[in-house]
Parts: structure tokens; sequence; C-alpha cells
């Protein structure tokens, strides 16, 4: 299982129009052989990995999730620039970053305004790190172990095979800004390794836990 913020479809579907012509396989690039694309409609802001959830430990990991939710401004983000990990010249994974809503630089497909009371600019990007904090502390207070490093606010793109040099896809994506889209919740995803099409993973949304204060 992960925790998750996950894509609005405007938001994925931008950035499929963006990437779509570019998925098309390069002969004459190795890497472009090697690229392993996921699906648009898996694309997400993994917050905290969970690579095995007890029966017995769902209920708690659900209230802490939800009180971590909860803590947490509603925010606004766009997708910005890509990456690679563990760096271009020797990239296993082409991610795309994020950057918090206004900021600088041509847009990329329409743009929404921040909803009133969400986050924007800088303090949106740190409010999504204080909201992996919080997932993730969520599933160690349940007893539930968190896998990966530190957090980087990213979404991935595509996996290669064998390590390449990825510099030129980097500068492809440098000038992308899609549309901006207010972040008022996160969920709580199971992932059912190698069930989705084409073998890819399939993403059931096991429950959904909204950002900020309840009213009244």
């Amino acid at each position: 299982m992960f925790a998750a913020v996950l894509l609005p479809e405007d938001v994925s579907a931008d950035l499929d129009r963006f990437t779509a012509p570019r998925r098309e396989y390069d002969e004459s690039s190795p890497e472009g052989r090697t690229l392993r694309w996921a699906l648009p409609e898996q694309w997400h802001v993994t917050l905290a990995f969970l690579p095995a959830v007890a029966d017995g430990r769902r209920d708690e990991l659900s209230e802490r999730l939800a009180h971590a939710a909860r803590r947490r401004p509603r925010f606004t983000l766009r997708v910005a620039g890509a990456g690679a990990f563990p760096d271009p010249s020797r990239a296993k994974v082409l991610w795309a970053g994020l950057a918090g809503y206004p900021n600088t630089g041509p847009l990329s497909g329409p743009s929404t305004e921040p909803d009133n009371g969400a986050d924007a600019g800088p303090d949106a990007l740190e409010t999504l790190r204080r909201l992996a904090t919080g997932a993730r502390s969520a599933a160690a207070k349940s007893g539930v172990e968190v896998a990966g490093g530190r957090f980087r606010p990213h979404l991935t793109l595509a996996r290669l095979g064998r390590p390449a040099d990825l510099t030129r896809w980097l500068r492809v994506f440098d000038g992308y800004r899609g549309p901006a889209w207010t972040v008022d919740e996160i969920a709580l995803v199971e992932s059912h390794l190698g069930q989705g099409p084409g073998g890819h993973p399939r993403y059931d949304v096991a429950e959904t836990f909204p950002l900020g204060q309840p009213s009244g």
C-alpha cells in the first residue's frame, strides 16, 4: 500500500498530451528503447510507501492518516520540470517535478486559481513535505513499516531496466508547467503488482482523507 496525493483527471490529461509524442521509442537512442512508462491514470505523488500492512493494523493506520491529513491545510500545486534518480547521467527513474502555485515560467495547459484557504507558492511545497512526514509518522505509530529514503516531491514517469543518460529528456521537460490544482485530500492506495494493463500494477483506492479541520 501507499499514501499519496492523486492527480485530477485534467492535470493527468495535460501531462499525458505533453508526454505522448515523446513516449515513442527512439530507435537511435539506447535510453529510448529501455524506458518503461507509467500509465497516466496511475500517476501520483507518493507520501509514504508501505510494503506490507497487516489487517490488524488497518483501522489504526486509517485513524492516524485521517488525523495527519486534518492537521494540514489545502494547498495548490502544479507539475513542473523533471529530474532523474539517482542522477541524469546514470538514471534509472525519470520523474516529473512539482511546484507551488503561483510560479514563474511559461505555462502549458489551462491554469486554475487556488481555492480560498489553500496555501500557494513555496509554502505549498513545505506543506506537502509536512504532509509526507505526517503520513510516515502515522504509519510508523500504527506499527506499519515505511520503506524508502527521505521524501523528495515528484511523480514517477518512467523506469529503466539499466542506467542511461537522460539529460536530453530533462531538457525536453524543462519548460513544462502543468495546470494548477488544489490538493484537498490524501489517499490510501492498494497496489496489486502485475494485475494491471500490460503487466503494470493495479491500483485500488482504499480510503481518502480530507485535509484541514472539519467545518462546524
